[in-house]
């Protein structure tokens, strides 16, 4: 997961936050499915969950040097 922490540190402020809305929005997709029985990985939205909090840690780590 290394690479992908790598990707976010080197997008800036206003990437990170397109990208997090796109994860909030999947994440949200992802909650749909499983409530209607038709997620087959439910892993996934463990996945999306700590890639969002990934993100908010970057931006905030951005907004701070800033």
């Amino acid at each position: 997961m290394n690479k992908y922490l790598e990707e976010l540190k080197a997008k800036n402020s206003e990437q990170l936050e397109m990208e997090l809305v796109s994860a909030k929005k999947e994440l949200f997709n992802l909650r749909f499915q499983n409530a209607t029985n038709q997620l087959n990985n439910t892993a996934r939205i463990k996945e999306v969950r700590r890639n969002i909090a990934r993100i908010q840690t970057v931006l905030t780590q951005k907004k701070a040097a800033e």
